[in-house]
């Protein structure tokens, strides 16, 4: 499968968000969900984003993928300064720069597997793969070669959300962001859909965000940053989620179960 050079560079910025702030008006109220976070992340990184319930971590994810519109501040996605583009350019940077994993998987459900992840390229500016073969291809690499043809109702939880992450990677974006892509499966499920997204960064060399309230996921990370109150607390030691969370099933126990 070929990969984009620039994704193994890991000396190059994928992601820089420079005094990032996003206000929210309720009523008379002025909700400052975002402020002024600054981040850099390098190529090929995979970096949880952690935080209690309002801690503005989707929000910030939002502004990230460009799904949302900073009040101040701005986002540099592969060299790219977004916060400023029209609608339409967005909607090309996010079909070619960015791929996008939800809670809720989202797939097409008229549509097979194959199909789900072979639509992006379709709609793509510039083509750079044959979309059966490219979408073939991905969803051997996760396992699911056995499920070319089966619907989301057909499939699990987990299944489903795998269909999903290979729909993401269609067109060899250099940035993955995820949003508690683990929220809406059990234990084992999760593990498989962690072990499809670092086998993902491991052999693609994409730059992956996961933001999640789950501890035992961000643990499995390489850095973790600390959101409070719509302020970056700073990076968190991996290492020291696994003492607060305990013995954690990694995701290859959770694969050798599944298989046993």
């Amino acid at each position: 499968m070929s990969n984009n050079n620039r994704h193994s560079d890991y000396t190059h910025p994928v992601v820089l968000a420079e005094n990032l702030r996003k206000d929210l008006q309720m009523g008379q109220v002025t909700v400052h969900a975002l402020r002024d976070a600054t981040l850099t992340i390098q190529a090929g990184e995979l970096v949880s984003i952690i935080g209690p319930s309002g801690s503005g971590k989707s929000t910030l994810l939002g502004l990230l993928g460009g799904l949302d519109t900073p009040t101040g501040g701005r986002v540099v996605i592969d060299d790219m300064d977004i916060t400023q583009l029209s609608e339409r350019a967005l909607t090309r940077v996010r079909n070619e720069k960015i791929g996008f994993v939800f809670q809720f998987f989202n797939l097409v459900p008229t549509l097979t597997a194959l199909e789900n992840v072979a639509l992006p390229i379709q709609f793509a500016r510039q083509r750079q793969f044959n979309p059966t073969k490219r979408a073939r291809e991905l969803l051997a690499m996760l396992e699911l070669e056995e499920r070319l043809n089966h619907r989301p109702n057909q499939l699990s939880g987990g299944e489903q959300q795998r269909v999903a992450i290979a729909r993401a990677l269609a067109n060899n974006p250099p940035l993955l962001l995820c949003d508690e892509p683990t929220g809406n499966l059990d234990s084992v499920s999760g593990g498989l859909v962690m072990h499809a997204l670092r086998e993902v960064q491991r052999s693609m060399r994409t730059t992956i965000i996961i933001v999640t309230h789950d501890m035992s996921i961000a643990a499995q990370t390489e850095r973790v940053i600390s959101l409070v109150d719509g302020c970056i607390q700073g990076d968190m030691d991996p290492r020291a989620l696994d003492v607060v969370t305990g013995t954690l099933p990694t995701a290859i126990d959770a694969l050798a179960e599944v298989r046993a």
